[in-house]
C-alpha cells in the first residue's frame, strides 16, 4: 500500500456534469439555464442584498445613529496590576515598549487601576486614571502625566 494505491470509496466521486455540449447530452442549448431572463445571460451575477429591483432592505431603513470612528484615540493600556509584576521601579512608554508589555503606543499610554500595588514606583504615562493615581501615590511612588502628544491633520499614526 502507497500514496498511489490510494483511492475514493466507491460513490463518493459524481463525474462532473458536461453542460452545453450539443443537444445530444440532454443539456445542450440553454444549459440549463432555462430560456431568456437575466440569470441566463454569461457573467450573471447579482450584489448582496438584491431584491429583484425592489428597494432592499439596508436602504429601506433609515440612518441611525453617529460614528466618531475618524477621530477616536486609541491608548496603549497598562493596569497597575501589571506593573507590580515587572522589574524595575521606573517605567516610561519606552521602557514598557521595549519590555513587550505593550506593543503600539498609539495616541499614548494609559494607566488604569486595576490590580494591587505594594511597592513604590514611579511611572511617567500620558494619561492616569483617578484609581491608578491613588494606588500609585498610596504605595509611596509617582505618577507624572506627560499630557496628550499633539498631532497635526496630516501627520499619521505610529
Amino acid at each position: 500500500m502507497n500514496l498511489s494505491n490510494l483511492k475514493p470509496p466507491k460513490g463518493q466521486v459524481k463525474q462532473q456534469r458536461r453542460v452545453g455540449r450539443g443537444m445530444g447530452s440532454g443539456r445542450g442549448k440553454t444549459a440549463g439555464r432555462g430560456m431568456k431572463g437575466q440569470k441566463s445571460i454569461t457573467g450573471y451575477g447579482h450584489m448582496r442584498g438584491f431584491e429583484g429591483g425592489q428597494m432592499p432592505l439596508h436602504r429601506r431603513l433609515p440612518k441611525r445613529g453617529f460614528s466618531n470612528a475618524l477621530f477616536k484615540k486609541h491608548f496603549a493600556i497598562v493596569n497597575v496590576g501589571q506593573l507590580e509584576k515587572l522589574p524595575g521601579d521606573t517605567f516610561t512608554p519606552e521602557s514598557l515598549l521595549e519590555q513587550g508589555v505593550i506593543r503600539k503606543l498609539g495616541d499614548g499610554l494609559k494607566v488604569l487601576g486595576n490590580g494591587e500595588l505594594t511597592r513604590k514606583i514611579s511611572v511617567t504615562a500620558h494619561l492616569f486614571s483617578e484609581t491608578a493615581v491613588r494606588k500609585i501615590e498610596a504605595a509611596g511612588g509617582t505618577a507624572t502625566a506627560l499630557g496628550l502628544p499633539k498631532r497635526g491633520p496630516k501627520e499619521e499614526k505610529k
